[in-house]
């Protein structure tokens, strides 16, 4: 079976030009280039080009005032001095407003716009720019395009979604993500009639804004095999086996930590481990990361085509309605051809 694809081009507006990692900047690598990439790949599926959704599902998942941000933040950066001051033509905060600094006292509202900015955005390495906002508004109208191929009797359908998303949680962005595209496909399902949704994560980093959004729910599962935090890999503070869920959702949270240098073997039994866990749910949302590759420059992972062939066929045995939305993986040159492996598997 091919799976159909579902894309945007305006999911190419967004450029990073750069990320500040340890206070240098250094070159982007969540590129528009991995768009093209990965459509030359799938030639050979039929393609949707996404259509506009209302907002319905996306307050569902994250805060009015970070969506109100998002939406005019590159237009009020670029009315401010800062291209002019130190040539930087991206929103990138310079100020968090973490426990440490507020220390128990009631703050003011930041009236400088490069302090706003860290009201939102938790790292210095997802920066906002023209056409960030459209494309990553664009990515949600793919992955809820996707749903609704779905509802057209499709039994899986891949969202070729940019930027990715899975870092955002209801009240801020980074990990070069702007909007959770995975959990807004997840809450479109569950208005569909899904009763129980799984959301089975194989990016190499844990999705922490997925984890967010549902943890104190038991209707959607989030489950995820990463690279170990411990190790020190980004998002550091989550992603350990430990965190399990609270409230309603104890218990619907599952994560598998890897160590570095990871290979197919044990990756794929861990996605077993998972689809395994969420087999008895009505709905798949998968988030398909392929930078547990190899040769991929952001993760220690040594995942290869085979290896994600072999998982699409795992989760895709599960035989319910998938959605496929697109997260990391940068290696240019191979991340096609892996997008491709995983879902020859998961269409059998």
């Amino acid at each position: 079976m091919r799976i159909p694809v579902v894309w945007s081009p305006d999911t190419l507006l967004h450029v990073p030009k750069h990320e500040v990692w340890v206070g240098v900047p250094t070159p982007g690598t969540e590129l528009p280039e991995r768009v093209d990439v990965i459509l030359e790949a799938l030639a050979e599926h039929p393609r949707h080009e996404a259509t506009a959704h209302d907002d319905r599902f996306l307050d569902a998942v994250h805060d009015r005032g970070l969506l109100d941000f998002l939406r005019t933040a590159a237009d009020e950066w670029a009315q401010g001095p800062y291209d002019d001051l130190v040539g930087q033509d991206r929103v990138v905060p310079y100020f968090f407003q973490t426990d440490a600094l507020v220390a128990g006292m009631t703050p003011s509202p930041p009236a400088a716009m490069h302090a706003r900015a860290g009201q939102y955005c938790y790292d210095t390495m997802t920066l906002v720019g023209p056409g960030t906002w459209e494309a990553a508004r664009a990515a949600v109208d793919v992955a809820l395009t996707a749903v609704d191929l779905l509802g057209a009797g499709e039994r899986a359908a891949y969202g070729l979604c940019r930027p990715p998303g899975h870092h955002v949680t209801p009240l801020g962005y980074g990990g070069s993500c702007y909007l959770n595209n995975a959990a807004v496909a997840a809450e479109a399902l569950r208005a569909a009639g899904h009763d129980t949704v799984a959301v089975i994560d194989v990016d190499a980093h844990h999705g922490n804004g997925t984890q967010a959004v549902f943890w104190e729910r038991a209707d959607v599962r989030y489950g995820s095999l990463h690279v170990d935090p411990a190790a020190g890999w980004f998002p550091h503070v989550f992603g350990h086996a430990t965190e399990t869920g609270a409230g309603a959702g104890a218990g619907a949270t599952r994560n598998l930590p890897l160590p570095e240098g990871t290979g197919d073997g044990p990756w794929v039994d861990a996605v077993a481990r998972l689809a395994e866990w969420a087999s008895d749910c009505d709905a798949l949302v998968v988030s398909l990361g392929v930078d547990a590759a190899g040769d991929d420059p952001e993760s220690p992972l040594q995942v290869t085509a085979d290896g994600f062939h072999a998982a699409g066929r795992v989760l895709g045995d599960l035989g319910v309605p998938s959605v496929l939305v697109q997260e990391g993986g940068y290696d240019l040159a191979n991340m096609g051809r892996l997008v491709a492996a995983y879902l020859d598997g998961h269409g059998g």
